[in-house]
């Protein structure tokens, strides 16, 4: 229900400052439940058989949110806002034919949060795209007949197909072979983050790089992400200032060395006067 709010901007007040809701009518959506919330639609696609939570456990994952981002300076770079529409327009086909189209929930570009440190380093709003898309998980698993079954022909086979919901199987880290012709196993994220980028280019969208393999980066809350970009960005500027501050002292001193060259020079030059008086 939070996440639901955040993303469909339904409250009042947000824990990331920088929403601005004067700007949320400009957010695009590509998919939507419509009046319904999440839950509502996922209680709906169940009772119609269109998925399943056959075999989950009570405390299982059922809804999968995937945010896909750029940095913000790429779109500045290639036209802002319309250009993100475009761009989020086709990472929309990209999640389609990654969760199946009929699985998708909501699929919204935002662009009502200010980015401060680019707004205030280019001297006008500037606004960070991105699109969260709500899928539920779902792979297709096979129901075959038990041992109980009467008829002990049909033990065994197949006896329907249904569309599971089941976070684990659909993100399940997969085997891959590398050049040397080694096994190991790469996490299915790592994985969806490749496809992305391969689809991104060959739609035509590119100078933008891949995000880094094998990173370690802990993710961050919104509140706590925030603070820490804040936190850089005075730092940057204390840094600039002693900076300054250090290139003023060196410039009094240099001044100081100048004025003290020059004294020490109208001295001699008076001692020599005297001197030649005196001869």
């Amino acid at each position: 229900g939070k996440s639901e709010r955040h993303i469909e901007r339904k409250n009042q007040n947000y824990e990331n400052m920088n929403v601005d809701l004067s700007q949320t009518p400009r957010n695009v959506h590509f998919q939507s439940c419509g009046d319904l919330t999440y839950n509502a639609t996922l209680d709906k696609m169940i009772e119609e058989g269109a998925v399943s939570l056959r075999g989950l456990k009570p405390d299982a994952k059922l809804f999968d949110e995937m945010i896909f981002d750029v940095n913000t300076a790429y779109f500045e770079e290639h036209g802002g806002y319309d250009y993100a529409c475009r761009f989020y327009e086709e990472v929309f086909r990209f999640a389609q034919k990654e969760s199946g189209p009929e699985n998708i929930l909501s699929a919204v570009m935002h662009a009502d949060e200010l980015n401060s440190a680019l707004t205030e380093k280019l001297g006008y709003p500037v606004y960070h795209y991105h699109l969260h898309v709500v899928a539920l998980p779902v792979v297709e698993k096979e129901v075959r007949y038990s041992k109980r079954c009467k008829d002990p022909e049909l033990v065994g086979k197949v006896k329907e197909v249904i569309h599971q919901i089941s976070h684990s199987k659909k993100w399940a880290a997969q085997k891959v072979t590398d050049e040397d012709g080694k096994s190991h196993l790469i996490k299915s994220y790592s994985l969806l983050q490749d496809r992305f980028f391969e689809h991104m280019r060959d739609a035509g969208f590119e100078d933008f790089e891949r995000g880094e393999r094998g990173s370690t980066a802990q993710h961050l809350s919104v509140t706590e992400f925030k603070v820490k970009q804040e936190q850089q960005r005075l730092a940057d500027i204390t840094d600039e200032k002693l900076a300054a501050i250090d290139g003023l002292d060196r410039l009094a001193e240099e001044e100081i060395q100048k004025q003290e060259a020059l004294t020490k020079r109208e001295k001699q030059t008076e001692k020599a006067g005297k001197d030649k008086v005196a001869d």
